[in-house]
């Protein structure tokens, strides 16, 4: 085959170790396509929309440890569709590549077919835009789009192809992966968080997205860390495996809507720590903690890109490392032994969490209380699987009742943005073939993304979805009525679905229904049985359990 830019391209991509792209075709970048087939180590994942090929690669650009999805759409409304996956990727600092066909450069400022000024499009959901002009400049701009991409604080880099450029012959050699800085912490900083550490009575340690991307040797330090300093760890928001639920040190899930009385215990804290956590709105429970501009404790903020640390809050300790980094570096210095006070503070918390555990829902009239089935499934997801959720109400009854473990793998889009579990657990499916993938999703976001079933099907994986139907948006529901009490809003939010049973029986998979508490437990043995081809549960929930729940046991939103 000739050497042309279609090939230099595909060559990079093997270089950076790309196995998997995510796509719907286009014909602005077949000249791409045609070179990958030269090339059978790339498997090329044909979707069925954009946005779902997206979110494919932001899960993906989470499963591998620090290096890049990768998403190859067409120009103009293919890439808009895909929008929502960068928006993910980029809040929720995960690498991802995304690949774009472009118009021809002869035809560029004309308003061609679906043209489209890309750096002005993605500039607020990217970390920058390359477009490839000259044919010797192909290799170079993969090259820096997987560095920027991976480097510092992750996530999305899009790189724009013309149509003409990709036949045109190919000049240069393949630029090689370039290696990636890992900023260490200082000794006087670690001796500083020492001494912090210290003295805290009540500290309360923090664990979010840049230590996931650390791998299983930076969890198993975060154990020994908690138990050799005597610290209360708590995962934060879209993070619930980066510390064992069952582990005595485990501090609560810090995400959103934590329950009342486990917040006002973790108010208490003498000392935060945000390890490899660069914190949101969302994390801090809407600015209000850690306050922000000024928190009301020491605020101890350890990320590896210091442009990220102190541009919300004022950090009393920022260090601008590598978390393992700083984990390994607190080992190699002497633990003081535990004061009664600071080992009281650890169980303390750990028994609110325990307790929270505890079945309490009610049994409603309308349908499943789908708290029951989210505790129900710690009997029956295995200990490695891959679990990934939509956003939605029924999301906040599973970081409740579902005891996440280390060896789990979370996924889902920081940002709330529905439709991100069903393709998320394809990714999940084909990334680790080895392992279950299941899905959390709602009735609304099940019928924005749930089409990729059919790329389930088509690449011979077996997702499990557990589909919760309340015939609503409930999430919106729920603001309607802690805003606008009394206030009638069934006609802004009401669904009518489809028989969600014979929808993916009609994909080729496997379907079951949930209408009764008594029946979770067998259909849910049933459905994990099945492993040769997708699986839906349909659970039938009711319409007012969150309402119902939530004014039980926190503050509705204001």
């Amino acid at each position: 085959m000739t050497r042309t830019v279609g090939r230099i391209l595909a060559e990079s991509l093997v270089a950076h170790d790309v196995d998997l792209i995510y796509c719907v075709p286009g014909e602005s970048y077949l000249g791409l396509t045609d070179a990958l087939t030269e090339f059978p180590r790339i498997r090329l994942i044909v979707c069925r929309h954009e946005g779902g090929a997206g979110f494919m690669a932001a899960a993906d650009g989470r499963m591998r440890d620090g290096r890049a999805g990768v998403a190859l759409v067409s120009r103009g409304p293919g890439v808009t569709n895909a929008m929502i996956s960068l928006h993910t990727a980029y809040h929720d600092a995960t690498p991802m590549v995304i690949l774009i066909g472009h118009v021809e450069r002869k035809d560029v400022g004309r308003l061609a077919l679906q043209e489209q000024n890309y750096s002005r499009l993605l500039s607020d959901v990217t970390k920058g835009v390359f477009e490839v002009i000259q044919p010797i400049q192909a290799s170079e701009v993969i090259a820096r789009a997987f560095h920027l991409a991976e480097s510092g604080t992750p996530g999305p880099v899009a790189v724009i192809l013309p149509e003409d450029i990709f036949d045109e012959p190919a000049e240069g050699a393949v630029v090689a992966p370039r290696t990636r800085p890992k900023p260490g912490p200082r000794a006087e900083d670690l001796d500083r968080l020492a001494e912090m550490l210290a003295a805290a009575e009540r500290p309360l340690v923090l664990v979010g997205g840049a230590l996931a991307a650390c791998g299983d040797a930076a969890l198993a330090d975060l154990n020994r860390l908690a138990e050799a300093w005597s610290l209360p760890i708590s995962p934060t928001h879209r993070r619930p495996h980066l510390f064992d639920a069952h582990h005595p040190n485990y501090g609560g899930y810090m995400g959103i809507r934590v329950p009342k009385v486990l917040l006002d215990e973790m108010k208490k804290a003498d000392l935060m720590i945000c390890l490899g956590e660069r914190l949101s709105d969302s994390i801090s429970q809407s600015y209000t903690f850690p306050a922000a501009p000024d928190p009301q404790l020491p605020l101890v903020q350890v990320w590896p890109d210091a442009n990220e640390i102190g541009r919300v809050w004022r950090v009393d300790l920022p260090i601008a490392a590598d978390p393992h980094a700083v984990i390994r570096g607190l080992l190699a210095r002497n633990a003081p032994e535990a004061s009664e006070a600071r080992r009281g503070w650890v169980k303390g918390l750990n028994t609110i969490h325990r307790s929270l555990l505890a079945p309490e829902w009610d049994r409603m009239e309308d349908g499943v209380n789908f708290g029951a089935v989210c505790a129900a499934m710690a009997r029956h997801i295995p200990d490695d699987a891959a679990v990934t959720s939509d956003a939605g109400n029924f999301s906040s009854f599973l970081h409740r009742y579902f005891p996440f473990r280390q060896t789990h793998m979370f996924l889902s889009s920081n940002v709330g943005a529905m439709g991100a579990a069903v393709p998320m657990a394809v990714a999940a499916a084909l990334r680790r073939t080895d392992k279950r993938a299941v899905a959390f999703v709602g009735d609304g976001g099940i019928l924005m993304t749930g089409n990729e079933i059919a790329t389930a099907v088509r690449e011979g994986v077996a997702p499990v979805v557990i589909l919760s139907d309340n015939s609503g948006y409930g999430t919106i529901g729920m603001h309607h009525e802690g805003r606008y009490p009394g206030r009638p809003y069934d006609q802004a939010t009401r669904l009518v679905n489809p028989d969600f049973v014979a929808w993916a029986k009609s994909f080729g998979c496997a379907a079951f229904r949930i209408e009764a508490e008594a029946e979770i437990d067998q259909v849910l043995a049933d459905a994990f049985a099945v492993t040769d081809r997708p699986v839906l549960v349909h659970v039938k929930s009711s319409a007012v359990q969150a309402s119902a729940w939530r004014k039980r046991t926190m503050p509705l939103p204001t």
